[in-house]
């Protein structure tokens, strides 16, 4: 359960462009055509996929204060903390430049297409934002942190993908001169923020249910001892008239 909540919390509600405005350069920059945003969406997914799980264990046996301790007990006073920002980027490098030399082998149209955005993926800010929140909110698990990474890629692969659509339609549409170009892009990117706002209700309901348990079983404890103090009641003032009729 706790998988398929952060699985979906991270693509929906926690979105990286629609609810920190991560990655906004290219999300702008390379969603004019349906077929180059699922290019690097799915360079997105997959960078965040290796990366998040792969700073996680950095963090882990490295960076964080006493993670050296399994090398002896002499090093468990050490704290690499400082350093996460360079190691986290590095990683982070490293994995997109393996992913320009496959999509350049594989796919020289889609390499052309998005030009230089690809390899500056790797100062994306959704890229590090995924390895930044993973340690903020102190995920607990490799398999966690794997499924983090998948879910926010998948998230922002929806964001740039949706945006390109809508923006390949809207170009037989009668925009007015003020608002075309970036415009009524970032006025439709507001208006899909506040609807995937609307998600936000989605993992509340189970969070609801105890305090209205809570709230039925002292009513109903209130009530038992309603009806006790009302017979205790009755039962004196019988007794107060059988003593006056005698």
């Amino acid at each position: 359960m706790e998988h398929i909540e952060l699985f979906f919390k991270s693509i929906f509600i926690d979105n990286m462009v629609f609810a920190t405005f991560l990655g906004m350069c290219s999300y702008l920059a390379v969603s004019k055509k349906v077929s180059t945003a699922v290019g690097l969406g799915a360079a997105v997914i997959f960078v965040l996929a290796i990366t998040v799980p792969l700073n996680w264990l950095l963090d882990q046996y490295l960076l964080q204060p006493g993670a050296l301790s399994w090398l002896g007990e002499e090093y468990a006073d050490y704290d690499l903390s400082f350093l996460s920002f360079i190691m986290f980027i590095a990683t982070i490098a490293t994995m997109v430049q393996l992913v320009e030399i496959v999509v350049e082998k594989f796919s020289p149209s889609l390499y052309n297409s998005l030009g230089i955005f690809l390899p500056l993926i790797a100062v994306n800010c959704a890229i590090l934002g995924g390895s930044l929140f993973m340690q903020s909110r102190e995920i607990a698990t490799l398999g966690l942190a794997l499924n983090y990474g998948i879910g926010s890629g998948i998230g922002w692969f929806l964001a740039i993908l949706a945006i390109a659509a809508i923006r390949e339609k809207i170009r037989y549409s009668n925009v007015p001169p003020a608002l075309r170009g970036l415009g009524i892009t970032f006025i439709i990117t507001g208006l899909m923020a506040i609807g995937f706002m609307s998600f936000g209700g989605m993992l509340t309901g189970g969070d609801e249910e105890a305090p209205k348990e809570e709230k039925t079983a002292s009513v109903k404890d209130s009530s038992k001892d309603t009806k006790e103090e009302l017979s205790l009641v009755t039962e004196r003032s019988q007794s107060n008239n059988i003593k006056v009729n005698e």
